[in-house]
């Protein structure tokens, strides 16, 4: 790439990359506006549907799966079109994937559809979720080569947890001023600006070159039929999500992004449980809650803004241990509240191990496949921490809240103790090159 007139000095990949350098990167500042006010959206759409299917049916447990129910169908669109990823440009995906969100939650506001029409169409809109997602970690390899590509993962990261404390602080006074299906409808409005800003102002990004295909082609002068495309599309998402899992060094690197997180939300959804067995307010519980994303939001800005890359991929286990350690002490009776939520924001910190995963996660995915392999990170991310919070509440079955997020604790050391021999040699990649940075 070159760089444009009036644009900073490239930063050697040895070096940290500002924050003020990656926002003169045009493409990322799309991207990363974009991502903002999507997330925004999402986390409102999540209260407010929620709230929706608990006030039409009085089930508990229809509530809380209309809360989660984007998690699992996001399974079949990876295995589905995972690949397309790969094939089309990352600002049709991306904005096609804000815009069919927007078309959703006008949808539900506009028809009185009974609630399983309505959870089975937000199902079947979150199949499409890895492309878009994958689209995303695809352009922001792109668009930050090098040293910047890190410090640029870390920024959208403080980005998502503030739009996330946003989305779920507003969505409760949005669904209480406006109604559940009122409160969509700003979800709609939101989405569809984000679809609409990307698609108009990113621009054109390199594509990889395709897979040589085997097999006869079909068609007149040789084209493939609709049907083949369409095989071709599945048979290909699954071979390559088939490929990235063969691959011991991809395999793992999933794996540590995986189970960690996933042991983590399990003891978060045992947060509001906790409380009210201890006989405190729901307040309470919502503010322990927020510590985690306010932890999140400090790490990732300390880490990504003043850490080096090399050092923060050197603190993945102690950054594991700091996920893990803090859940243990909620086993001891009578914990003060205050400590709780240190412990929680310390939590918070701890989900910001992943930043040292993202280079050699990236170094090890072949370029042709970025955007699957992204994709499948997410989707096995999703589902991981959608299913958590029922083995969770199996635990918590047995035994007291307090315990039962002292045992989710354990499972997070005990992933971490899993991986330790492996996790230097993981994390352990050749340096990105120092493209230079495309700045407005």
């Amino acid at each position: 790439m070159t760089r444009a007139a009036g644009a900073p000095p490239p930063a050697p990949a040895a070096e940290r990359v500002g924050y003020r350098q990656l926002l003169a990167v045009a493409p990322y500042r799309v991207l990363l506006c974009g991502y903002g006010l999507g997330t925004v959206a999402e986390s409102l759409r999540a209260v407010a549907l929620s709230v929706l299917v608990l006030t039409a049916t009085g089930s508990t447990v229809l509530g809380a799966l209309a809360y989660g129910i984007s998690f699992i169908p996001q399974v079949i669109g990876s295995g589905l079109f995972g690949n397309v990823a790969d094939r089309v440009q990352p600002a049709r995906l991306i904005g096609l994937g804000y815009l069919l969100e927007g078309a959703t939650a006008v949808v539900l506001v506009l028809v009185a559809l009974p609630y399983w029409a309505v959870l089975a169409l937000v199902a079947a809109v979150a199949a499409t979720t890895p492309v878009s997602q994958g689209a995303t970690g695809r352009a922001v390899a792109e668009v930050l080569p090098g040293a910047a590509y890190v410090p640029g993962r870390s920024l959208l990261n403080v980005v998502s947890s503030g739009a996330q404390l946003l989305g779920l602080g507003c969505g409760g006074l949005a669904v209480a001023a406006l109604g559940a299906r009122r409160a969509l409808l700003v979800t709609a409005l939101a989405h569809l600006a984000a679809g609409l800003w990307v698609a108009a102002r990113l621009g054109p990004l390199p594509l990889p070159a395709p897979r040589p295909a085997s097999g006869r082609r079909s068609g007149v002068g040789g084209r493939r039929s609709g049907v083949g495309r369409r095989r071709s599309t599945v048979g290909g998402s699954w071979a390559e999500n088939g490929r990235l899992l063969a691959d011991r060094r991809v395999r793992l690197l999933l794996l540590v992004r995986w189970l960690p997180p996933a042991f983590a939300t399990g003891a978060e959804s045992l947060v509001l449980p906790y409380v009210r067995d201890r006989g405190l307010s729901t307040g309470t519980g919502g503010v322990l809650l927020a510590c985690l994303p306010v932890g999140m939001l400090v790490g990732n800005t300390v880490l990504g803004r003043f850490v080096r890359t090399g050092t923060v991929e050197r603190s993945v286990l102690p950054l594991l241990a700091v996920l893990g350690a803090p859940l243990l002490a909620f086993a001891v009776p009578g914990l003060p509240v205050a400590l709780g939520g240190v412990l929680l924001v310390a939590v918070g910190v701890g989900f910001c191990y992943s930043l040292g995963l993202q280079r050699p996660f990236l170094a090890a995915v072949p370029e042709r496949s970025r955007g699957q392999a992204f994709g499948l990170q997410s989707t096995g991310l999703m589902t991981a921490q959608g299913l958590s919070p029922v083995a969770a509440g199996l635990i918590a079955e047995a035994m007291t809240t307090g315990r039962s997020v002292a045992v989710m604790g354990v499972l997070v050391l005990a992933t971490a103790g899993l991986f330790a021999r492996r996790l230097p040699a993981l994390v352990t990649a050749p340096p990105a090159g120092a493209t230079p940075l495309t700045a407005s």
